[in-house]
């Protein structure tokens, strides 16, 4: 059977669990899914550009925002923010007695900080990791889904594991899962390197 839609990834999950009385839990075991393989995964389609307005020390980062990737002012010539840490943020800007272009930002909760605090509207460029689009009624498919729909399958499988307590198909399930997402890693790196040799990537968040 095809899972192409969100209809048709709830009726193999039901079809693999078996249970009548957990019809009604899968649209949240999906949810916990998604909120899973948000963590897990960084994948190239989850890259977004968006055009942002600087008019104050905190903005708001868009809703769907995981991990920035680049953050600049469309100052000339452009302005590269520096991350850093809301501690060190706190002893740059002390460095600056007056507002003026951004030079660093920092994440506050659901905010970025600017430091210096911008001394004008200034308009910039944010790239970041966004979430994926969870499944709905409204929302039938999305992009993970229809490229990986063995991984949606055995990522939401694995959160029916607090119903099925002792079911020893939960560590066959996970353990499948793991090995899916290896194998999407290795994929991945392939289409950044091509033919090229591949090596250990470390990532860094900010």
């Amino acid at each position: 059977m095809a899972i192409t839609t969100y209809s048709q990834l709830k009726t193999a999950v039901a079809d693999y669990l078996n249970r009548d009385d957990l019809t009604s839990a899968i649209p949240n075991f999906v949810a916990l899914a998604e909120a899973s393989l948000n963590r897990r995964m960084r994948a190239p389609e989850m890259v977004t550009r968006a055009t942002v307005t600087v008019d104050a020390e905190y903005e708001n980062r868009p809703a769907d925002w995981l991990e920035t990737i680049r953050y600049q002012m469309t100052t000339n010539p452009i302005t590269v923010l520096q991350f850093v840490t809301p501690e060190e943020a706190s002893i740059q800007k002390t460095k600056f007695s007056v507002s003026g272009t951004p030079l660093f930002f920092s994440t506050v909760g659901t905010q970025f900080q600017h430091v210096p605090a911008p001394d004008t509207s200034y308009s910039g460029e944010l790239m970041y990791y966004a979430r994926v689009a969870g499944l709905s009624d409204a929302n039938t498919s999305n992009w993970l889904l229809t490229a990986n729909p063995d991984i949606y399958l055995y990522a939401t499988l694995v959160q029916s594991a607090p119903y099925l307590k002792e079911d020893e198909r939960i560590g066959v399930w996970a353990g499948i899962l793991d090995r899916l997402m290896a194998e999407y890693e290795v994929a991945e790196q392939r289409a950044k390197t091509g033919s090229s040799r591949l090596v250990t990537r470390t990532r860094t968040f900010g």
